[in-house]
C-alpha cells in the first residue's frame, strides 16, 4: 500500500476509535467532554489521571482502547514518517538518475528557461527529433515536464555542466532578461568554446553585446513577430506556405538544410553533374559556403564543396536520401 494511503486509513482508524471510545465511556457513566478527554489521553499514552473512579467494565474497556488506539497511533506515525522519507529519497533518487541520464547525452539541446519562448522552442526542438534538457530555477514551471530538466541558476557553471554542456549541440539562453542572457552566454562560451549558442533578445541594443558575449545568432521575438505579420499583410500566400513548411508539419514537403562532408561523392562537383534532383527527388534552394555567404537559386554550373550546407526541399524520404549523399 502507498505511504500516503496508510496514513490516511491511520487517520480514519483513529478518529473511528476516538468515536468508539468516546461511546464506550458515555455508556459507563462519563459525561461528554470526561469522555472525550479520556478517550484522548489514553489514545495518547498520557495518562493524566481518570476522570471517574473505574470499576472493573472501566478498566477491561481502557485497557481494549489502549491496545487498539495505541497500536493504531504508531502505525499512522510510521506511515507518516515513512510518506516522508520516502518522498524526499524518490525526489532525491529521481534527480540522481536523470543527471546520470544526461551526462550519457550527446548532441542534445540546452534550453535555459522555461517561459513562453522556451515552452515552444522545446516542442519543436524534440518534434524535429532532438534531445532537449530544460534548466530552469522556478520547479513549478518544471512539473509534468515530458523533457529531462534540471531545477538551478542556468548562469552557474555547475548547473550547466549538471546539464552536459560539454557534450550538448547547442544552447538557447531564453532566461529572464537580457543582463541575465548576457552573463548566460558568456558563462557557456567560457564552458563550452565550440557551443553553438542561441541568446534571446528584448531591446534592440542587447544584440550587439550578446553577440559579443559569444553567441552566435541572436533573436528578438518581437522584431520577427512583427515582420511575420508584415509578411502576412504584404504576402499572406508566401507567408503562410513558408509557415506550413516550417513549423506546420501538414504538407509533405519539408524545408531542411543539409551540410556535405568531405568524404561526399557530391563534393568538387556542380549541381549539374551531382544529378541532385533526378537521384533524390529533392530540390536545392541555397548554398551556403564555408564563409557564410549564401548562394541562392544556385545555377546548374555551381559547385559543390566539401563543408557547404544545402538548403533543399522535398519530402521526408527525398531529404533522407540527399543527407545520405551528402554524408558520402
Amino acid at each position: 500500500m502507498e505511504p500516503v494511503r496508510r496514513v490516511l486509513l491511520g487517520l480514519v482508524g483513529l478518529l473511528g476509535i476516538t468515536v468508539v471510545g468516546t461511546v464506550g465511556y458515555l455508556v459507563l457513566g462519563f459525561t461528554a467532554v470526561d469522555a472525550v478527554y479520556q478517550t484522548v489521553t489514553t489514545i495518547a499514552t498520557v495518562g493524566f489521571r481518570e476522570v471517574e473512579p473505574f470499576g472493573l467494565a472501566e478498566k477491561v474497556f481502557t485497557i481494549v482502547l489502549i491496545l487498539v488506539g495505541v497500536g493504531t497511533a504508531l502505525f499512522t506515525l510510521s506511515a507518516l514518517v515513512e510518506a516522508l522519507v520516502e518522498g524526499q529519497l524518490q525526489a532525491v533518487l529521481g534527480r540522481r538518475r536523470m543527471e546520470k541520464r544526461i551526462g550519457r547525452r550527446q548532441d542534445h539541446v540546452i534550453v535555459c528557461g522555461y517561459g513562453r519562448v522556451g515552452r515552444a522552442l522545446s516542442e519543436h526542438v524534440a518534434g524535429k527529433g532532438h534531445h532537449v534538457v530544460v534548466v530552469d530555477r522556478d520547479p513549478r514551471k518544471l512539473e509534468d515536464l515530458p523533457f529531462e530538466a534540471i531545477i538551478g541558476d542556468a548562469t552557474d557553471d555547475d548547473v550547466l555542466a549538471t546539464a552536459g554542456i560539454g557534450q550538448a549541440q547547442a544552447l538557447v539562453a531564453a532566461v529572464g532578461g537580457d543582463a541575465d542572457n548576457l552573463v548566460l552566454t558568456l558563462t557557456a562560451r567560457s564552458l563550452a568554446p565550440a557551443l553553438f549558442i542561441v541568446s534571446r533578445a528584448r531591446l534592440d541594443g542587447a544584440e550587439a553585446k550578446l553577440m559579443r558575449a559569444g553567441a552566435d545568432r541572436v533573436v528578438n521575438p518581437q522584431r520577427i513577430g512583427g515582420h511575420r505579420m508584415a509578411a502576412f499583410v504584404s504576402s499572406p500566400h508566401v507567408a503562410e506556405f513558408l509557415d506550413v513548411v516550417m513549423h506546420d508539419g501538414s504538407l509533405e514537403f519539408r524545408l531542411e538544410e543539409v551540410p556535405v562532408d568531405t568524404r561526399s561523392p557530391l563534393g568538387g562537383r556542380s549541381l549539374r553533374d551531382a544529378h541532385i534532383r533526378d537521384h533524390t527527388g529533392a530540390l536545392v534552394l541555397a548554398i551556403r559556403g564555408a564563409d557564410g555567404a549564401f548562394a541562392t537559386n544556385p545555377a546548374p554550373e555551381t559547385v559543390i564543396e566539401p563543408g557547404d550546407v544545402l538548403i533543399a526541399i522535398g519530402t521526408t524520404d527525398q531529404l533522407a536520401a540527399l543527407a545520405t549523399s551528402a554524408r558520402g
